[in-house]
């Protein structure tokens, strides 16, 4: 079969490139030839013989609206020449006008404009407009790019939620959860001496984008204030962020570690003892998976994407991301109790077990395999090579 794949980058280190890299490899593996329109790709997958790479450069355009309307167009000028040699088209969101096989959602940005923390709420200048512009148009062509896609996959059920609020009949809907590698993030002890924590506290962390309210570190140090016997890291870039200063204010500043940008997030994961998450708006987040991978209970809430993967045995899940009282009694009952805390890390690495980048990979490459095996024994429109175009999008279906 040959495969196209439609992403930026086809890489590890980034959330949706990491999934394409992964189905990649597999497809790889199985013995398929893949077509890749990206303008990265990892050197291991480029040198491929089964893999030709068509480069889409969007260098030196200024800002990031310009370089997906430039990516759209040159992978649509390519598609349309090229379609009928392809097989099965797999892409992201609207990031392309040509109507695919399989559209991978890892957002929604209709649910994203309709959020009470969209930058556009926030920002009342330029820039809260031009998020505001940016969200609306990428709103508006995905739900065309979903409604011509054959089958759409979605990242968490929270997302196949959204996809059906905007209209995509269920039953075209696929839930494939993002992988997680289980090496990397595993159950173990690092040195906190070493990354600069404190040792013999009990230790929390939090990770994210900490410049806006969005990931809701505000809610998580308001609760820090009632769990006194509490310490928290803090992993993201403090530029611009208000939250150090809101520790202060709060009194918890000698509680409150920032980390700043981390690329060693799995070491510190081995260093702390629990995660909380309680993000005000996700669609499916890597990291709630690696959380639980590396043996940590998680607390987290139900607008955050990939929450369904919280039992009980391994966490608590919030139904208010902004209710600062359940979390400061969430955050108490596990600090409170090390035994549970133990046990909970044991059940939580449990449930990652079954969502390794290799199983993410298979089940793709299964749907791919079972559309093909559909289309060589029906004459059902959707499952042919088709050129038709939709009106003008562009953008992706990532967000950070």
């Amino acid at each position: 079969m040959k495969i196209c794949i439609v992403t930026h980058k086809i890489k590890k280190g980034d959330g949706q490139g990491r999934v394409n890299y992964e189905v990649t490899q597999e497809a790889i593996r199985r013995g398929h030839h893949l077509i890749l329109l990206a303008s990265e790709v990892a050197p291991e997958i480029e040198q491929n013989s089964q893999v030709t790479w068509v480069p889409i450069s969007v260098d030196g355009y200024p800002s990031e609206f310009i370089r997906n309307f430039i990516f759209a167009q040159k992978t649509s000028a390519w598609l349309q020449k090229n379609r009928a040699e392809i097989d099965l088209l797999k892409i992201n969101g609207a990031i392309t006008k040509i109507a695919a096989n399989v559209n991978a959602v890892h957002f929604v940005h209709s649910s994203w404009l309709r959020s009470p923390v969209h930058i556009s709420r926030i920002r009342r200048d330029a820039y809260g407009f031009y998020q505001w512009f940016y969200t609306a148009l990428n709103a508006r062509w995905e739900k065309q790019a979903f409604q011509r896609a054959q089958v759409v996959v979605a990242v968490s059920e929270k997302v196949a939620q959204e996809l059906t609020n905007i209209g995509i009949p269920r039953d075209r809907i696929r839930v494939i959860v993002n992988g997680v590698d289980l090496q990397e993030f595993q159950p173990g002890v690092t040195s906190r001496q070493k990354l600069g924590l404190p040792e013999d506290v009990n230790l929390g962390l939090f990770a994210g984008d900490i410049r806006t309210p969005r990931k809701n570190l505000d809610s998580v140090l308001q609760a820090l204030v009632q769990v006194p016997d509490l310490h928290l890291a803090v992993v993201g870039s403090t530029d611009g962020s208000p939250f150090p200063q809101l520790a202060a204010d709060l009194g918890i500043s000698k509680r409150v570690h920032f980390l700043g940008y981390r690329r060693d997030i799995s070491e510190i994961m081995r260093s702390v003892d629990l995660f909380v998450f309680p993000s005000r708006y996700e669609a499916c987040t890597l990291v709630l998976l690696e959380a639980l991978a590396s043996g940590l209970p998680v607390i987290t809430a139900t607008a955050t994407g990939g929450a369904e993967l919280v039992t009980p045995e391994c966490g608590i899940v919030l139904a208010d991301s902004d209710d600062v009282e359940a979390l400061a009694a969430a955050l108490s009952s596990l600090v409170g109790d090390r035994t549970l805390m133990q046990q909970m890390g044991q059940a939580a690495r449990a449930v990652a077990e079954q969502y390794s980048w290799s199983t993410m990979a298979q089940t793709y490459m299964d749907l791919f395999e079972e559309l093909q095996k559909h289309e060589e024994h029906s004459s059902h429109p959707h499952l042919s090579p088709s050129s038709r175009s939709i009106s003008l999008p562009f953008g992706t279906a990532s967000a950070n």
